[in-house]
């Protein structure tokens, strides 16, 4: 009997991912972001759905990494994946062509309505922090067939109002979708290290669903900036099982030693 057998004492950040790798169905076309979504769908990949397809936005195509990307341009990526296209190519025909299931996002801030800020922290004029900018989210949010958002629960990253709407999700008013012709549903589900939300299907305004085990409604509140609803029905998020424990940190370690040159 291994270690994680013996003992399923897990972190909030394993819980999140394993929630995050749950949601992705097997067979799904995913175009995953880098960091916790790239986490999450590898670990989906590897646990319950090993013929999902992986696309990341240097176009590789049903790419399976043995560690975690550094980056969209990691050879890792190009080296594992069945082949690799254009960038122009993954954009136009892949994405905007509707051929993607899920977008898997993470972001710097989020608000009531799923806006996605990874822009800049402050006054756009004068701001305190400059982040690395949008890539291909924006695109992504638009296109795929739904988009998943995952990302640690903090006051400082789920703020009343974003800063910068660098992704949209639902507008500032909860209505920047309608009329607008895309092809996607939005952000369906934001999972994070306390709880599991979603877009009421009136308002869009996030509600917690799920909370996962040990965390109290009072600490999602506490973590966040706004006032936040729960569902009537709030439902506690499974545990994550030995097997994917045992999965995700054997990958987190193969990708330590590799990052690490050991």
């Amino acid at each position: 009997m291994s270690t994680v057998e013996k003992s399923l004492d897990y972190t909030a950040g394993e819980m999140m991912t394993v929630t995050a790798a749950r949601a992705l169905e097997n067979g799904t076309t995913c175009f995953v972001g880098i960091g916790l979504p790239s986490e999450a769908a590898n670990l989906a990949r590897l646990t319950h759905a090993p013929d999902v397809v992986l696309i990341y936005e240097s176009g590789t195509l049903q790419t399976k990494p043995e560690v975690l990307p550094l980056s969209i341009g990691d050879g890792e990526l190009c080296e594992t994946a069945l082949t690799t296209v254009s960038v122009p190519e993954m954009f136009r025909y892949w994405l905007q062509g509707g051929k993607i299931n899920v977008g898997f996002l993470g972001t710097a801030q989020i608000d009531r309505y799923c806006n996605l800020n990874t822009t800049l922290i402050g006054d756009y004029t004068a701001p305190k922090v400059r982040l690395p900018g949008g890539g291909g989210a924006p695109e992504i949010a638009t296109n795929a067939g739904e988009v998943f958002i995952t990302l640690k629960h903090s006051k400082r990253a789920f703020v009343d109002q974003v800063d910068f709407i660098t992704t949209l999700g639902f507008g500032r008013d909860g209505k920047g979708r309608d009329g607008v012709p895309n092809i996607g549903k939005g952000p369906t589900r934001v999972i994070t290290d306390l709880c599991v939300m979603k877009p009421d299907p009136e308002t869009k305004e996030l509600t917690v669903v799920s909370l996962h085990p040990g965390v109290t409604a009072e600490q999602v509140q506490e973590a966040t900036g706004w006032e936040i609803r729960f569902a009537e029905q709030l439902e506690s998020t499974p545990e994550p099982s030995a097997r994917e424990l045992e999965v995700l940190r054997e990958l987190k370690d193969r990708t330590a030693r590799a990052h690490t040159g050991q």
